[in-house]
């Protein structure tokens, strides 16, 4: 027991080095961060992922504003558990906090190696866990499936999928305690982490672990009914227990804002072969590269006499019907939770990537194949690189690549399989696998670059405007904006503020909706919403300070508005209209706008304000020159303020494409009464919490409460679910009250947590009811390895023949 240990110990840490030792080169090679100048910071990961760990930095360090349920930077003031829940609830998530948050994009990539890494060696566990063999051959298939095309390509920018990659295994090994009746305490904590972990990606590796737990009864004559019903119970517990976030995630992806509805188009054969040779890419084709020793051997598995039917034939036709479930239209939409993805239309590659590394084990645990199988399966592979010829995917390196590693792979397995030559074996696989996998990760690198949107790395000039906004940060008196122009997506929980910047899965509709009714802008569909630079909104939001055109700019504080107002009583909700002008002064309570003369001319003294959404180009007045990026229905450009013309009869110059739309004028005397009027019957005290706000009111006071916030559903007053004001949270102001308080609870956590208690009671009657059944000298987490629980108990698989020296 210690000595399999002990090899089991080895051969995860061999998968670990293997799998570290090849990103870093392959991103070495590709000078990318943080080894060259060549941008990692692609599309998601630095629109979401490094802002939001930015954020999760400063959570724990308690410097953020708001806390696990309410986050007071993006969007005005938004739910933050589904994103939690969706983005930061891996465990690896917490570590970037031991880095200075100046190096968050440093700590990202760390945890991102980091979690490559232990995918590798899970696998290498559940490999040797499965049936016996040599340690450095089950560590070199596990850091293949590490290092699959799918890991390096396209989960290095979306690190949340990582957690999926980890899962895979560990719910296959959750799969082999409930089929010998072991770890019943365990198990359900096991599911329980990866759903936490990351509930989209856990959920795929759930499907693929439910296929191999079937090919393990039927290959070892053990299918049960009752081992099935355990198989359930197990992960029914397990998602239970996960109930807490799980709810509140999903529930968020309902309430927001919709994306891209899109058909799947399975890809040609040609062009998905194409993708098991190392350094190839293509965004919307699955990513399935595996070093390939793996095609090689499982392809050969078929033809090893040496080992049973059952188990060639089981495991060759799950890799076969895993393979084609990615390509037809029904098993595409089961893969993805009933609907087809706005991104990569393959995010299920990887459970296929672990299912052909187990193929390969199912063979290479009995030893190297003999030269006919050997032979076979090498001529399979050569046939299938001929039909990728057909596909523009596979260009000349990756051919040459394909076939040197074949070459590699079938010189090693023909050497005699004792002594030295082992060890010459092993280093050739190993050279082997690193080579192409660190060309496929370089080869990545450099296509990400050059065909998805790419931002620079977080460095002195971040640093800089993020010291700017944090001096004149004056929260919550007033908001303080991220401003213009925009580093990414999610600039305030980059750099600072509470502004109105916002990019999530779980965009609200609510919040969208009333953005786009006040003149807001977005891109990606209406999820990813820019600062809004408007004088009347930034009264109406309290926005006291923004970054604009490199400099922090400070407003007039008698034209911002606190936090909470104050509407007259008997004051109707305003009703919005197609224009935001008058959309606007609906909100504030009084007209400040005026219609331009012809050309777009404005008197002297008042601001010239453009709104035209469908405009892509840049609109200029005098020396000030500001860029729209319109483009319905993908992108809408904001409304901007151009300033106050310098000579009588000066008009915007738009030079673009696109509908022009509408100027009209800004008079900041106007907005300057409304603001006072509004501010003379504000609370005279406003207490803002990580959930909510208490707000105290003179005595007397009468009509509406009015939070600038989106009403986003979760929010209550007084106990009662808050009403709506032009969008925003509102609540009666109680008649014999002088305070109201209101508090924000993300819709599905109450559920979340009566699911997650129920589980966690029926999961300790469970295992309590277990142990008095099996009498006191039970060990309460189940036999250990080797000894025999139960009459569905299966024990360990024979040891197989070993055809290299361990």
């Amino acid at each position: 027991m210690k000595i399999r240990t002990q090899r089991a110990g080895r051969a995860a840490g061999l998968a670990g080095f293997l799998t570290v030792l090849a990103v870093c080169t392959g991103d070495a090679v590709a000078r990318a961060f943080p080894f060259g100048p060549r941008r990692r910071a692609v599309n998601d990961l630095a629109n979401q992922f490094v802002p939001f760990h930015a954020h999760l930095w400063d959570l724990l360090r308690g410097d953020a504003d708001g806390g696990l349920l309410l986050n007071w930077r993006s969007g005005w003031g938004t739910s933050f558990l589904p994103d939690l829940g969706t983005y930061l609830t891996s465990p690896f998530a917490p570590l970037v906090a031991l880095f200075p948050r100046d190096d968050i994009e440093y700590a990202v990539y760390a945890v991102t190696v980091l979690k490559t890494a232990v995918a590798a060696a899970a696998m290498t566990a559940l490999l040797l866990r499965t049936r016996p063999g040599t340690w450095w051959a089950a560590g070199l298939l596990g850091a293949s499936y590490g290092l699959c095309g799918w890991s390096v390509a396209e989960a290095t920018y979306n690190p949340m999928w990582l957690d999926g990659l980890i899962a895979f295994p560990l719910l296959c090994l959750v799969g082999e305690w409930v089929r010998e009746g072991r770890r019943p305490l365990l198990g359900p904590l096991v599911v329980a982490l990866c759903w936490i972990a990351n509930f989209y990606t856990a959920y795929m590796a759930a499907l693929g672990a439910a296929l191999v737990l079937l090919v393990r009864l039927a290959e070892t004559d053990s299918f049960r009914l009752r081992v099935v019903g355990r198989a359930a119970a197990t992960t029914g517990l397990g998602v239970g227990l996960a109930a807490p976030v799980l709810f509140p995630v999903l529930l968020g992806s309902r309430l927001a804002h919709p994306g891209l509805v899109r058909e799947f188009a399975p890809v040609v054969w040609p062009d998905f072969l194409a993708r098991l040779l190392p350094a190839t890419y293509s965004f919307s084709s699955p990513a399935v590269f595996v070093f390939t020793a793996v095609p090689l051997l499982a392809l050969s598995l078929p033809l090893r006499r040496d080992v049973a039917w059952r188990e060639r034939w089981l495991w060759a036709g799950l890799a076969v019907t895993v393979a084609v479930s990615t390509q037809w239209g029904p098993t595409h939409l089961l893969w993805h939770l009933f609907a087809t993805p706005n991104g990569s239309p393959y995010r299920q590659t990887f459970v296929l990537a672990g299912v052909l590394v187990l193929t390969a084990w199912a063979g290479l645990a009995h030893g190297p194949p003999d030269r006919r199988a050997l032979l076979g399966g090498a001529g399979a592979v050569g046939l299938a690189a001929a039909v990728t010829l057909l596909s523009p995917l596979a260009h000349g390196w990756a051919l040459l690549l394909g076939a040197a590693g074949c070459a590699a792979v079938v010189g090693a397995m023909l050497l005699p399989r004792r002594g030295r030559y082992a060890a010459v074996a092993a280093v050739v696989l190993s050279g082997a696998l690193v080579g192409q996998a660190a060309a496929t990760t370089a080869y990545a690198d450099r296509e990400r670059a050059a065909r998805l949107d790419d931002y620079p790395a977080y460095g002195a000039e971040h640093a800089r405007r993020a010291a700017a906004l944090a001096a004149v940060d004056g929260w919550p008196a007033y908001r303080t904006d991220s401003g213009l122009p925009r580093v990414a997506g999610n600039d305030p929980l980059l750099l600072g503020g509470q502004g109105g910047a916002y990019y999530s899965s779980h965009t609200p509709e609510a919040l969208t909706r009333t953005l786009t009714a006040l003149g807001g802008g977005w891109t990606s569909r209406g999820r990813n919403l820019p600062s809004l630079d408007n004088p009347v909104t930034d009264a109406l939001f309290g926005v006291g300070a923004r970054w604009r055109d490199g400099a922090v700019v400070r407003t007039d504080p008698a034209l911002v508005l606190p936090l909470v107002t104050v509407r007259p009583e008997g004051t109707a909700p305003p009703r919005y209209g197609p224009s935001p002008f008058r959309n606007q002064e609906l909100l504030l309570g009084a007209r400040v706008y005026e219609p331009a003369g012809a050309g777009g001319v404005c008197p002297a003294g008042r601001e010239v304000v453009l709104w035209a959404p469908d405009f892509t180009g840049t609109a200029r007045l005098g020396a000030r020159t500001t860029r729209l990026l319109g483009g319905l229905p993908k992108r809408r450009a904001a409304m901007v303020a151009l300033g106050v013309p310098r000579t009588a009869g000066e008009r915007p110059v738009l030079t673009g494409r696109g509908e022009r739309g509408q100027v009209e004028c800004l008079d900041h005397a106007r907005l300057r009464t409304a603001v006072a009027g509004l501010r003379a019957t504000a609370p005279t005290s406003v207490r803002i919490t990580s959930t909510g706000l208490r707000a105290t009111f003179a005595p007397g006071t009468r009509g509406t409460l009015v939070l600038a916030a989106p009403r986003i559903a979760g929010w209550r007053c007084e106990g009662r679910p808050a009403g709506s004001y032009g969008g925003l949270v509102a609540t009666p102001v109680p008649p014999a009250g002088t305070a109201v308080t209101c508090a924000f609870r993300p819709p599905g956590l109450r559920a979340g947590l009566g699911a997650g208690g129920a589980a966690a009671v029926l999961l300790l009657g469970s295992v309590l009811r277990r142990r008095r059944s099996c009498g006191p000298s039970a060990p309460s987490m189940g036999p250990g390895p080797g000894t025999r629980e139960g009459p569905d108990a299966v024990r360990p698989a024979p040891s197989a023949r070993s055809g290299v020296s361990s």
